[in-house]
């Protein structure tokens, strides 16, 4: 008989399998990125049902198989519900799962990603925050997560308060990322920072960032 493994994390994405099953990918603390199949999760009276979707950060019990896992059990932690209110921050969130989903790998150590990610999600829901800031940090900590930020460019006249602000960024843990506001010229130029940073080391175009474009 085969063991559970028993790991924490947030579910990136979903796809329908066959008639009722459904894959998930899940940003793990214990094993990165994995995929894991969840049988009958499409049934309406399934326990899986509320804990297979995008967003879901949950305790999961797990079979592990030779190239996948299958779904055991599910324990939610938290469901983010004012994603189901709040439209800009769903296409918010649904753009960091998105960058979460890139920058990660199966049996990488993703622990500060999997943070990352789950106080940039948090943040969405502080109406005191801006969102516009709360994705430039996310956009400039990820990179730093992953080793590839290239520091703030020198042939720019960013003022010395954005250039505070991106050190900060970098330099803050997680966990006090989101602990201040910018006034309206500063908070352009850190996204300014942010959007090029993107543009020379990621250069992908995210569907949910276009749709974002949309909304504002």
């Amino acid at each position: 008989m085969q063991d559970n493994v028993l790991v924490k994390g947030l579910v990136l994405k979903d796809e329908p399998i066959g008639e009722y099953d459904r894959r998930v990918v899940i940003l793990t603390k214990e094993r990165g990125k994995i995929s894991a199949f969840a049988k009958g999760a499409r049934k309406p009276n399934s326990r899986f049902v509320a804990g297979t979707n995008p967003f879901v950060f949950a305790d999961f019990k797990l079979y592990e198989g030779r190239s996948s896992y299958t779904l055991n059990d599910v324990n939610v932690i938290n469901y983010f519900e004012y994603m189901r209110e709040d439209m800009k921050a769903a296409y918010y969130g649904m753009y960091f799962l998105e960058v979460a989903d890139y920058y990660t790998r199966e049996n990488n150590d993703e622990i500060m990603m999997l943070g990352l990610l789950y106080q940039s999600l948090r943040a969405l829901g502080t109406a005191s925050l801006n969102k516009r800031l709360v994705r430039y940090i996310y956009e400039i900590k990820a990179t730093v997560v992953n080793g590839e930020f290239p520091g703030v460019r020198q042939d720019k006249d960013y003022s010395p308060d954005a250039r505070y602000a991106v050190d900060y960024i970098v330099n803050s843990d997680i966990e006090k990322l989101y602990t201040f506001t910018l006034s309206d010229s500063v908070l352009k130029e850190v996204g300014e920072i942010a959007e090029d940073t993107f543009k020379r080391i990621v250069g992908v175009k995210f569907k949910s960032l276009e749709m974002l474009s949309v909304l504002e």
